[in-house]
């Protein structure tokens, strides 16, 4: 073979690989996967399952399932049947809270979101932390931890004084909420982050106690799908559903 006929050859095997290699991602992007899925046919739709556009959705009353592309949600509500692969925009507005709920460090801000109102303000049902990396300490399961060194605990209600009592293998420490915040670092002097061990956590406004348990994350995804994907795979539901929930209220239809 000469040099021209082998440099072209190399030259088409290369065209053919980046022609696969994008054909491979646009696949990829096409993609739907379940983030949550509720009702009779749950099991059908399971968290997790990875759909093709041509799949279709069959769902019965009671049945909710909320689907992600392209890092955007889809809502779906039984009865009907509904094709895997949608247009939706997203609202740039409501992106800003997407935004900080990935950032790395978390955003000190009160209530997340919410303004400081009078002290008999009640606290909105479904306030939730900011940031995925803030403990929210009404959650229960485990928790992934980007950084132990700098886990904060957060609660929805900044008025009054609280002390938050944790307990784990034996050793307790207790965390004093003050009025006018919502933010407090975790007690790393006392008792250390550790993995795989559960922690009790009592008082500080809870009406029960709340079990927790963490788990490390090496290198956090910068982008959406990315985080649901680790949050899926480790487990951590509480910051999953947290995500969805702000990803679902960023869309317009």
């Amino acid at each position: 073979m000469s040099f021209p006929d082998f440099r072209m050859r190399r030259l088409g095997l290369t065209a053919a690989a980046a022609v696969m290699a994008v054909a491979v991602v646009t696949a990829a992007a096409a993609q739907s996967m379940v983030v949550r899925s509720t009702g009779p046919s749950a099991s059908k739709y399971p968290t997790g399952a990875k759909l093709k556009p041509a799949d279709k959705l069959t769902l019965v009353a009671g049945d909710k399932v909320v689907l992600m592309q392209a890092g955007k949600t889809r809502t779906l509500s039984g009865p009907g049947t509904f094709g895997a692969s949608a247009t939706i925009q997203a609202s740039q507005s409501l992106g800003g809270n997407v935004t900080r709920m990935l950032a790395k460090g978390p955003t000190m801000r009160s209530r997340g979101g919410f303004t400081r109102g009078g002290p008999n303000d009640p606290v909105p049902v479904d306030a939730r932390a900011p940031n995925l990396w803030l403990l929210d300490y009404r959650e229960a399961g485990t928790f992934c931890v980007a950084d132990p060194a700098t886990l904060m605990l957060w609660r929805p209600n900044m008025e009054g004084d609280t002390a938050l009592e944790i307990e784990s293998a034996g050793k307790k420490a207790t965390v004093a909420l003050v009025d006018g915040a919502n933010f407090r670092k975790w007690p790393t002097d006392t008792l250390p982050v550790k993995y795989g061990v559960d922690y009790r956590l009592s008082g500080g406004g809870l009406g029960s106690p709340v079990t927790v348990r963490f788990t490390p994350v090496e290198n956090a995804p910068d982008t959406v799908e990315g985080s649901v994907d680790m949050l899926m795979t480790k487990g951590c539901s509480p910051q999953l559903n947290r995500l969805v929930d702000t990803v679902s209220e960023a869309e317009t239809r």
